[in-house]
């Protein structure tokens, strides 16, 4: 019975236990444990897949733990500032004592067991290792969180340009679908007319073919939405078993078409900019530290001895012989083959080099944002092109179709027109997400991306 409380109390206490270390770590590590409850989207707009994205991609997850391991690294390096404290236990038994010669005769120098514990402190006073880890420390932390952001801005560009790419081929399995509804339509009215004796049986023939070939332009473009939407899914990290629904429509598509083209590109909002103005600030300091080597080292130490000493081992810890001793020990390197001078060069040069990756990346960031914008242009100018083609696309069939069923036309004119009408629809929403997307990359260029 005693047993069996003991083990329900224990069973009792580490339950507890696992339950304050999971609070813990979802307090210190909230981002890197996602419960099931949050592993769905009941609403995936794009600011929700966004921010879904954000939580649970792996590339942030990682980049997050980057910085967790960069603060943990820093604070490592400034440990070396306090007082390290050390104690060692040494037990020796000589099996043959030394014996030295003094005045003529032999005499032997020790005993069979000697034994001591020491205690030892040392405290660094000029050390430009951690002067340079203390000097540093921000900027590198700045680093770490500027990668991260550079991860997030990649992240939720591309997560943007999938979920518009699968909008729009949401929208021309829209197109499809009318499309089908008007072909059978037409071809109940080609099949009403032979029957009637007016047309010959080409007409509904030409009308089963037109048909067919929707039907299965539909089925290809609905396995494109499933491809499409598995990419996205992998892009955001969500449960490949689980179905992600998209709200959204054309309307808020065509609400995301507009841009001002109007500003001057700004290279110092680029995340690259800032990841190399804090590379610059951490070359600075690597030439400072190499500089630093021609001053001397400096720290305190002491220690504490007991030391115990007797030929038997029953009587070793019997009597105790005490040291202490405490002092200070500078070092100053005189000369190392010039390597000090050659160090502080290569710095120099390095620090050179990252400037120049500064003016490199200008170039780069104008010649970005004027092939970005040169295409959004373009796509734009398409744009419009399109939806005023799909408006004369509709009315030409609208007046064909009227003129087909008054004998007027022949269905091969009906068959163009629907050729030319669901051509016209399926390139206005190719050309809204070419726009969308080439916004997008005016966007990134210009350091505009928001999550």
């Amino acid at each position: 019975m005693r047993n069996f409380f003991e083990k329900k109390v224990v069973r009792k206490i580490l339950g507890r236990g696992f339950i304050i270390i999971g609070f813990l770590f979802e307090c210190h590590f909230p981002v890197f444990s996602q419960g099931i409850s949050d592993s769905i989207l009941k609403e995936a707009s794009l600011s929700n897949i966004i921010q879904y994205a954000l939580k649970r991609q792996p590339v942030i997850q990682q980049a997050l733990m980057d910085e967790a391991i960069t603060e943990l690294q820093i604070k490592s390096k400034l440990a070396d500032w306090y007082p390290q404290v050390n104690l060692n236990y040494l037990f020796q038994h000589n099996f043959q004592v030394q014996t030295s010669i003094i005045g003529g005769n032999p005499v032997r120098l020790g005993v069979n067991n000697t034994s001591a514990f020491q205690l030892t402190a040392s405290q660094n006073l000029i050390n430009r290792d951690i002067l340079l880890a203390s000097q540093t420390k921000n900027y590198i932390r700045q680093q770490a969180s500027q990668q991260t952001e550079n991860s997030k801005i990649s992240l939720v560009a591309n997560v943007s340009k999938a979920f518009y790419d699968v909008l729009a081929t949401r929208q021309q399995i829209k197109v499809a679908n009318e499309t089908i509804l008007r072909l059978q339509r037409s071809l109940a009215d080609a099949r009403a007319q032979y029957d009637a004796g007016i047309v010959d049986k080409t007409d509904y023939q030409r009308a089963t073919i037109a048909l067919n070939n929707s039907v299965a332009a539909q089925k290809t473009t609905e396995e494109m939405l499933k491809a499409k939407t598995e990419l996205l899914k992998a892009m955001i990290n969500y449960p490949v078993n689980e179905t992600l629904n998209i709200e959204a429509d054309s309307i808020a598509l065509e609400n995301e078409i507009l841009l001002d083209t109007t500003s001057a590109v700004d290279y110092k909002k680029r995340i690259e900019y800032k990841i190399l103005e804090t590379q610059i600030r951490l070359q600075e300091a690597n030439v400072r530290y190499n500089k630093w080597s021609f001053i001397p080292s400096l720290s305190a130490n002491g220690a504490y001895n007991l030391n115990y000493l007797n030929n038997s081992f029953d009587k070793l810890y019997s009597q105790s012989f005490p040291n202490s001793y405490a002092g200070l020990t500078l070092a100053f390197p005189i000369f190392q083959g010039n390597k000090r001078k050659y160090n502080i060069r290569g710095a120099e040069w390095q620090l050179k080099r990252t400037q120049l990756d500064i003016e490199n990346l200008k170039s780069q960031v104008h010649s970005e944002y004027s092939i970005a914008l040169a295409s959004y242009k373009a796509n734009l100018t398409d744009y419009f092109t399109m939806k005023a083609n799909v408006k004369l696309a509709q009315e030409v069939y609208d007046i064909i179709q009227l003129q087909y069923r008054s004998g007027v036309k022949a269905y091969l004119n009906v068959i163009s027109a629907e050729t030319d009408l669901r051509t016209a629809q399926i390139n206005y929403f190719n050309s809204l997400y070419q726009v969308i997307s080439s916004k997008i990359d005016v966007q990134k260029s210009e350091g505009l991306i928001k999550y």
